[in-house]
């Protein structure tokens, strides 16, 4: 089913005068251009927020996850978690997960299996945790389990090596023949880069906001200060900026350790104020949104697939689920939704 939703046959070529050169003595007639397609709402969506690094391995998968391990595009971890904080609070929400070659959302939110069709032929989407998802991994042949440990489902081993134009045909599916239903907020999880699926989002689709999310490091904050421009260009407003892997919380006395340079503790004192993540998002206009603890519970957490938000609802006192419910609060408000 879905060879033929992602595949199509083209027509034959004709190959009687196929540049449509003139038969007699009169120039030729050319098809005009096609133009861009006209920027529209998602069916069913009432606000639509990007969630971006503009690089892989700061965690906004989390701050939709945290981090699997450093090098995972942690910044899938905070997006889940975002999303999680809307869902938890009643909002009714969906992630689409557009990260075409590294889909992570249906391991952190443990999905798996393939999408039924409704009667329009559009994706139903899979819901965990209140949270409604839809994301390539749910379309690739699934691993066979093994026999020996029917328990432990298998890494999936499919890889996706498409060109742009697949990439293009695939995410305009994604974003138009998905049934979400009613939702109050859909987060779109970008994956690292500006290139093909961000530009499709940006040419076919009203993004309401767009959030941003580095790290301490300079390098990090380079990449995400690029992410800001391609928003400019997009046309779509950046609601702000969040700090992962902020610091290290005590989990005995909650003393609070900031592992990271973040500015005020660069060499040059005298310029201190004037670098870093805060004084970046002065420099750009954005709000700061705030910042994520660095914590090894959030890759377990990640690992299982029950993310913080949920994973912890039962503790009061948590540093972590508190800093992703703060930064879901101001979002909130950002694109006039009543927290």
């Amino acid at each position: 089913m879905m060879q033929r939703r992602l595949f199509s046959t083209f027509r034959a070529l004709q190959h009687e005068n196929p540049l449509g050169l003139p038969r007699s003595g009169t120039p030729p007639s050319f098809r005009s251009r096609r133009s861009l397609p006209e920027k529209r709402k998602i069916r069913d969506v009432k606000k639509i927020i990007a969630v971006s690094s503009a690089k892989g391995g700061v965690g906004k998968s989390t701050i939709s996850d945290q981090t699997m391990e450093l090098e995972h595009p942690i910044d899938r971890f905070t997006l889940v978690n975002l999303a999680l904080a809307f869902a938890r609070r009643g909002f009714r929400t969906g992630i689409l997960d557009t990260d075409i070659f590294g889909p992570s959302i249906p391991t952190l939110l443990n999905l798996s299996g393939e999408p039924r069709l409704d009667d329009k032929n559009c994706l139903i989407p899979l819901t965990n945790y209140g949270l409604k998802s839809m994301s390539m991994g749910y379309l690739l042949p699934q691993p066979e389990p093994n026999p020996s440990s029917p328990s432990t489902i298998p890494m999936d081993t499919t890889p996706i090596s498409w060109r742009g134009l697949m990439v293009t045909k695939a995410m305009h599916q994604l974003l138009h023949s998905v049934s979400w239903g009613p939702l109050d907020v859909l987060f779109l999880d970008l994956p690292p880069g500006t290139g093909d699926v961000q530009l499709t989002i940006g040419q076919e689709v009203i993004v309401d906001g767009a959030v941003i999310v580095t790290t301490p490091q300079d390098i990090a904050l380079r990449d995400a200060v690029r992410g800001f421009g391609m928003f400019q260009r997009m046309e779509v407003p950046v609601l702000g900026m969040v700090r992962n892997m902020a610091f290290f919380a005590c989990p005995q006395c909650g003393h609070q350790t900031r592992i990271f340079s973040h500015g005020d503790q660069h060499h040059d004192h005298d310029h201190a104020k004037d670098w870093g993540v805060v004084a970046e998002c002065k420099r750009l206009g954005v709000e700061f949104l705030g910042d994520i603890p660095l914590d090894a519970k959030v890759c377990e957490d990640a690992d299982r697939g029950v993310p913080t938000v949920v994973s912890e609802e039962s503790q009061d006192r948590s540093v972590r689920r508190q800093a992703f419910l703060d930064v879901a609060e101001k979002v909130a408000h950002k694109i006039g939704l009543e927290w």
